[in-house]
């Protein structure tokens, strides 16, 4: 058993620094619109940025990506991710005085509801600019 779990540890490890490297790919675009922009602008505007600087920096990702949601495996309606990077990141986008709790419950829903594990969470109109990693959370199986 103390095996497993070490093994189930280092392959969580393993795919947590893979999307560490995406993620801070990401966080330097961001910083980069920040510093172009600054805080005060709506979230559209810091949106678009973005994804001009992940398209010059040949960084994939689709944006306002539709997400079926469902339940009892019936779907219950969707949801647009603000970006969805590489097919394995989602980014969040705000701009707002600041986070609160709720936000971060979200983009948990939406990395369920993707089966992914990880998410960015920004907002845009904090000085300096917020960038929040956040991942699903984590329960291993105990068979």
């Amino acid at each position: 058993m103390i095996r497993w779990n070490n093994l189930e540890s280092r392959k969580k490890q393993e795919m947590d620094l893979e999307d560490k490297d995406l993620s801070s790919k990401v966080i330097d675009a961001a910083i980069r619109v920040h510093k172009s922009l600054g805080p005060g602008f709506l979230e559209s505007f810091y949106e678009e940025a973005l994804c001009l600087e992940l398209k010059n920096s040949q960084i994939p990702y689709e944006r306002q990506k539709t997400v079926m949601i469902f339940h009892l495996g019936q779907p219950i309606g969707e949801h647009r991710l603000d970006l969805l990077v590489d097919g394995k990141l989602i980014v969040e986008l705000k701009a707002i005085s600041q986070l609160e709790s709720v936000h971060y419950s979200i983009l948990r829903s939406y990395l369920k509801a993707t089966n992914l594990q990880s998410g960015l969470l920004m907002n845009f109109c904090s000085m300096p600019l917020m960038v929040k990693r956040v991942g699903r959370e984590y329960f291993p199986s105990h068979s």
